[in-house]
């Protein structure tokens, strides 16, 4: 049985479908030569937003939990303000397990303005639904339904993986990191616990909203762990923007640049910005929660062999709400986010965590 690709949060080569038996290697070689058309191409507008948008990972992995009473940097402080406006402190030591359901709205913009601004129509929008378990602190899983397809992805403390359709079960290279969606203002002691270590980058006005900004930053370890031969990450980086009025988390902003470079051929970069607006808190037991949102993603391609007119840039935006979120549901449990079998047979466990391809 041929070994498994790794996850990759960049857009899935549409002519993929049947080759998940094929080698990493040859994926990653698959992915690079179409990886220009399948962004622009109209027939895989949707596997392109469940690759990009559906379960991204957060860029830095989640840190052990800091005493939310002692105050020793800036960050420290804007943390102490967001625990105290969600109510999360309240929970400490108490949450054993998070479930959420909720629906999206994904769509991609045919043309980019050079101001950043959609110059074309959007999409035809594609409408679906998610639910999320999550078990603190490193075991997570979610189910996301768009349109024809479905996209389940998770971790189980060890490994992190997802299955798509259209390439099977994949695990994902360098260490476990958690969900992104549940730091879309779903689990605020997650927040807490990642921010307060954070660099503090001053202050910003967003969406007409005074923040604080805090910046959090991938290793050079784990960008190694998550680069091969061919493909080279080169940073990733999470700006979190909290209210200097209400202290909660109201954007959230990562970017990740990847360095491609088959053998004797040019290297191209590849830039993915992905920006959240957070909105909507509600209590849900106590604890402030946000129940909408919209996300926006901008994929820049650049290099010096390509052609004119330059940089070739696409977008896609995502809208979500939460319908329902509850802490403690009884029943769920660690076997709950046990890996696809085909994952646990195809490698032994340490390649899953490190995810380094074969050539």
């Amino acid at each position: 049985m041929g070994r498994l690709a790794p996850l990759s949060e960049e857009p899935i080569n549409a002519e993929d479908d049947n080759t998940n038996s094929k080698g990493r290697g040859q994926t990653w070689r698959n992915w690079i030569k179409t990886h220009f058309s399948l962004v622009f191409n109209k027939k895989s507008d949707l596997k392109i937003l469940l690759s990009v948008l559906g379960c991204p990972l957060f860029p830095v992995l989640l840190h052990p939990k800091q005493p939310l009473n002692e105050v020793s940097s800036s960050a420290q402080y804007i943390i102490q303000h967001f625990a105290a406006a969600t109510g999360c402190r309240k929970l400490e030591g108490t949450v054993k397990n998070i479930f959420a359901t909720g629906k999206v709205t994904m769509a991609m913009v045919d043309d980019l303005g050079s101001a950043g601004s959609a110059a074309g129509a959007t999409g035809v929008s594609q409408k679906g639904c998610f639910v999320m378990w999550q078990m603190v602190p490193n075991n997570w899983l979610i189910e996301l339904v768009v349109g024809s397809h479905k996209v389940v992805a998770g971790s189980d403390g060890s490994v992190a993986w997802r299955h798509t359709p259209w390439l099977g079960a994949h695990a994902a290279k360098g260490g476990v990191r958690p969900l992104r969606r549940a730091f879309q203002g779903l689990d605020p002691m997650a927040i807490s616990a990642v921010f307060s270590l954070a660099q503090y980058m001053g202050e910003k006005r967003i969406s007409g909203i005074d923040c604080f900004v805090l910046k959090l930053s991938a290793d050079q370890a784990d960008l190694a762990e998550r680069s091969d031969s061919t493909a080279e990450m080169i940073k990733h980086v999470v700006f979190g923007y909290f209210s200097q009025r209400s202290g909660l988390l109201v954007h959230l902003e990562d970017s990740y640049l990847t360095r491609i470079q088959s053998p004797g051929a040019h290297p191209t970069y590849w830039e993915t910005t992905m920006s959240t607006r957070i909105d909507d808190y509600r209590t849900v037991e106590g604890v402030m929660v946000s129940h909408a949102g919209q996300s926006s993603v901008i994929i820049t391609r650049f290099g010096d062999n390509l052609k004119p007119p330059g940089p070739a840039i696409t977008r896609m935006e995502e809208t979500w709400t939460i319908d329902d979120l509850a802490f403690n549901v009884p029943g769920l449990s660690i076997d709950c986010f046990i890996p696809p079998t085909d994952v646990q047979k195809d490698f032994p466990e340490e390649d899953l965590v490190w995810g380094s391809p074969s050539d």
